[in-house]
């Protein structure tokens, strides 16, 4: 099972800030899995946005980026401060 973290707004859009996820073998990379976990979600589009970034396995990726089952992958929307 993948180890999923939501940041900031993303884990009230998903209704958690983690969780451990079966992901389906037709999910084979980065961007299959924002288009999956964002129609699982009923996020409207969130996990879609380009300002969106994802880590798989405490590295910063580019879609499309390969994903397996095993992997910790963390979706990061932008953060302003001041």
């Amino acid at each position: 099972m993948a180890d999923i973290l939501y940041f900031g707004r993303l884990g009230d859009v998903a209704g958690t800030h983690s969780e451990n996820l079966d992901i389906p073998a037709t999910v084979a990379d980065t961007a299959a899995l924002r288009r999956w976990i964002d129609t699982e979600k009923s996020a409207g589009g969130a996990f879609l946005e380009a300002s969106v970034r994802l880590a798989v396995n405490s590295e910063i990726v580019v879609d499309p980026h390969p994903i397996s089952p095993s992997d910790e992958i963390a979706f990061m929307p932008p953060v302003g401060g001041g």
